[in-house]
């Protein structure tokens, strides 16, 4: 059994650990407000932004993009989202174990086929353990969200993809939901994933008002030499957008504007939910150091009261020889 000295030691140092993780909670949640303040102004936007061009593209056979046109994956990029710092629980191993998962369907490629760009320290030195290639340091973006570094980046992949460098990126990221909750994702950067916004995927149907993938397939192949009745049957499906100036320019300014708003929106979830994961670990520590005080006090007293029975009996015994 453990001294009274011993108990009243590690009171003392589970105290001053107390008081560490109840201010880092408090630092937390004031760094979780300004995050969450940033990504509920701009979610929406970029949302919207996405199902606006995303249903363009699959309603519009006539726009045509390289960013759209899927092609055999021979080479992959991964920007993974990750923390700088410990102490948020699950919160990095959550995304590192996801991107081995992902790194493992890629395998066959060959290591050397598959980049990461990691944003956040924690995952930039997982990537070098398991001999992953990574590109650029990303480590100040994952402490401070900056969208003219997200620019650069989304500039940097967008090239990549067009040279034929790079033919498949994906994101790697918590989405905030709440304090509480915040969801890993995975999602396809590029090429734009419009199967998204194609909820049905049946046959073709000329009467069907309704934008499904095999519709536009068809259109792109058949239409310009399928007859005008083919064409009067199938406008329903392209009657819904009136494009000016022309298709071009449209394509050319929404394009990078949602690639790199894509990129930042992902960055500003990222980072929300960092804070929230760590505020609720630093509450849970709180609570367990609270738990722990109250044992050792228990402790300490019944040894305390223990010692005093032990004197007492010690006197009275002497007393009765005497």
């Amino acid at each position: 059994m453990p001294s009274l000295k011993e108990i009243k030691t590690r009171i003392a140092s589970v105290n001053s650990t107390r008081k560490i993780t109840s201010a880092m909670k408090m630092v937390a949640s004031s760094k979780l407000h300004h995050a969450q303040v940033m990504i509920e102004n701009m979610l929406p936007y970029e949302t919207l932004l996405e199902h606006i061009l995303k249903t363009f593209l699959a309603s519009e056979a006539d726009a045509n993009s390289v960013f759209t046109v899927e092609r055999k994956v021979k080479r992959v990029a991964l920007v993974v989202y990750s923390s700088n710092s410990s102490l948020c629980g699950g919160f990095n191993a959550n995304v590192i174990k996801l991107m081995q998962q992902v790194v493992d369907e890629y395998r066959h490629l060959g290591l050397d086929n598959i980049v990461v760009y990691p944003i956040g320290r924690k995952v930039a030195e997982k990537s070098v353990k398991l001999g992953l290639k990574t590109e650029g340091d990303y480590s100040l973006l994952a402490d401070k969200p900056n969208v003219k570094d997200c620019i650069k980046l989304s500039q940097e992949l967008g090239k990549r993809f067009v040279d034929g460098d790079i033919d498949k990126v994906e994101l790697i990221y918590h989405h905030f939901k709440s304090a509480g909750s915040q969801i890993l994702t995975r999602k396809t950067y590029l090429p734009i994933d419009l199967s998204t916004e194609l909820n049905r995927d049946h046959e073709r149907d000329l009467s069907s008002n309704v934008v499904t993938k095999k519709a536009q397939e068809y259109l792109r192949k058949k239409g310009n030499a399928s007859g005008s009745s083919v064409s009067e049957q199938a406008k329903p499906l392209n009657d819904n957008f009136i494009v000016e100036p022309d298709m071009d320019t449209i394509l050319t300014e929404l394009i990078p504007k949602l690639a790199h708003l894509m990129l930042y929106t992902a960055l500003l979830d990222s980072n929300a939910s960092e804070h929230a994961a760590r505020m609720v670990a630093m509450q849970t520590a709180t609570d367990n150091a609270d738990e722990l005080l109250r044992e050792l006090n228990l402790q300490y007293n019944k040894s305390r009261q223990q010692a005093i029975t032990n004197e007492l009996l010690d006197i009275v015994g002497g007393t009765v020889n005497n």
